[in-house]
C-alpha cells in the first residue's frame, strides 16, 4: 500500500480543473464577468454609446417631474421627428427606458429598475471620464512624516478652536485627511486642503452646539460636490456675502471640480482654495438650517428641525459652456428666491444686479 495524500478525483472531460497548474490560480471564470452577463451588458452599454442618446437621457433625469414628452425631447438636438424616436426606441428595447402614450403624445421616464445606474452613470461616471479626459491629477508628493505634520496642523486649529478639547480637533484633522486621500481622491495639496476641510467640519460642530441668535446656514449637497453644489454655495456667497454661511458637500465626491465649473466659479470672484470636493458629513448637516439636495438621492441624513429642499437641476460637468451658463442661471435663481426668504430684511436680500 502507497503512503501520503490520496488521488485527487479525475477531472471530468471537456472541463479544467481550477486549481491545476504550478500556481495554482483559479480559472477565468472564477474571476470575470459571465459570458452571457457581458453579452447582456455590453448590449445596453452599446445602446448608450451614443451622443444623442446620452443627451436624451439626461434630459428625461433632469426633469421635475422624471419624464419628458416626445415633443419636448425632441428640442435636445436639431433632427428630425423618425431619427428622435428610432434613437429612444433603441433605450426603451434594452430596458433604460420605459414609455406611456397620452393622447398623441408618448412620455419617456427612467425604467425604475435602473433608475439607480443611470444615475451613477451620468453624475458619477460621466463626469469622471471628462475629467480622465481633459484633466490630470498632479501625482502626489508624499510627506516624510504625515503624522507630524497633521499634528501640527491640529495644534494651529486647536488655537482656533479654543472651546474643542484638542484629542477632538487631532481626530477631527486626521478624519479630514484621511477621507480626502482615500474617499474624495483628492490627492494635489492634500494637507492644505484637509486643514479647510477640518476648518470647516469644527466650525459645524461649534455651530451645532450653539443655541443663540445666528446667521443662518445653508449646505448644498450633490453626488460629486464638483459642480451642482459649489456653484450654488459660490452663488450664495456672491450674492449675500456674510449674512449667510454656505456649505457644499458630495455623497461620492470627485478629484476635483470639473473644468466647466472652474471657471465659472472664477467669474463669481470665487476663492479657488475654497472650491474643493469634500465628502457629506453628520456635523456639515447638523450645522445647517437649510439642507438644498441636488441630485444625491437619499443618502443625507434626515435630521428633525432642519428644512428639506431638492432642486432638479442639470449637470454643468456634461453640459457645453453656453449649457453650463444657463444652468448657473437656473441655480442663481433658486438661490435668489432661498435668500429672499432666509434674509427677511431688504438691507441684507441680495441685490438685483447683472452679472
Amino acid at each position: 500500500m502507497q503512503s501520503g495524500a490520496p488521488p485527487r478525483p479525475s477531472v471530468p472531460a471537456g472541463r479544467a480543473d481550477a486549481h491545476s497548474g504550478p500556481d495554482c490560480a483559479p480559472s477565468p471564470e472564477a474571476r470575470a464577468i459571465g459570458a452571457r452577463a457581458a453579452v447582456e451588458v455590453a448590449a445596453v452599454l452599446k445602446a448608450l454609446a451614443d451622443p444623442l442618446r446620452l443627451r436624451m437621457l439626461s434630459f428625461i433625469t433632469t426633469s421635475s417631474t422624471g419624464e419628458a414628452c416626445v415633443c419636448d425631447i425632441a428640442t435636445v438636438a436639431d433632427v428630425s421627428q423618425p431619427t428622435v424616436s428610432h434613437h429612444l426606441k433603441v433605450l426603451k428595447d434594452v430596458g433604460v427606458l420605459a414609455s406611456e402614450r397620452r393622447g398623441t403624445w408618448v412620455w419617456y421616464r427612467v425604467a425604475p429598475d435602473v433608475r439607480g445606474a443611470v444615475t451613477a452613470l451620468l453624475d458619477s461616471f460621466a463626469p469622471a471620464a471628462l475629467d480622465v479626459t481633459h484633466h490630470r491629477a498632479d501625482p502626489l508628493t508624499g510627506l516624510e512624516d504625515v503624522d507630524a505634520t497633521l499634528t501640527r496642523v491640529a495644534d494651529e486649529l486647536a488655537a482656533r478652536f479654543p472651546d474643542l478639547a484638542p484629542d477632538l480637533v487631532l481626530s477631527t484633522v486626521r478624519e479630514s485627511y484621511a477621507a480626502l486621500a482615500r474617499g474624495a481622491g483628492v490627492t494635489a495639496h492634500l494637507v492644505p486642503t484637509a486643514q479647510r476641510f477640518a476648518a470647516q467640519r469644527l466650525a459645524d460642530v461649534m455651530r451645532a452646539t450653539e443655541s443663540d441668535a445666528r446667521v443662518p446656514q445653508v449646505l448644498f449637497v450633490c453626488v460629486a460636490n464638483a459642480g451642482r453644489s459649489q456653484l450654488a454655495a459660490a452663488l450664495v456667497r456672491h450674492h449675500a456675502g456674510d449674512a449667510v454661511v454656505a456649505r457644499s458637500a458630495g455623497s461620492a465626491p470627485a478629484g476635483a471640480v470639473h473644468a466647466t465649473v472652474r471657471a465659472l466659479l472664477a467669474e463669481l470672484g470665487a476663492d479657488a482654495d475654497e472650491a474643493f470636493p469634500k465628502p457629506l458629513t453628520d456635523d456639515a448637516v447638523r450645522a445647517a438650517d437649510v439642507v438644498v439636495t441636488m441630485g444625491c438621492g437619499d443618502t443625507c441624513p434626515v435630521l428633525p428641525g432642519k428644512r428639506y429642499e431638492d432642486w432638479v437641476v442639470g449637470d454643468p460637468a456634461l453640459a457645453s459652456p453656453e449649457g453650463a451658463a444657463a444652468i448657473r442661471d437656473d441655480i442663481d435663481a433658486r438661490v435668489r428666491a432661498l435668500l429672499t426668504d432666509l434674509l427677511p430684511s431688504t438691507t441684507d436680500r441680495p441685490e438685483e444686479s447683472s452679472r
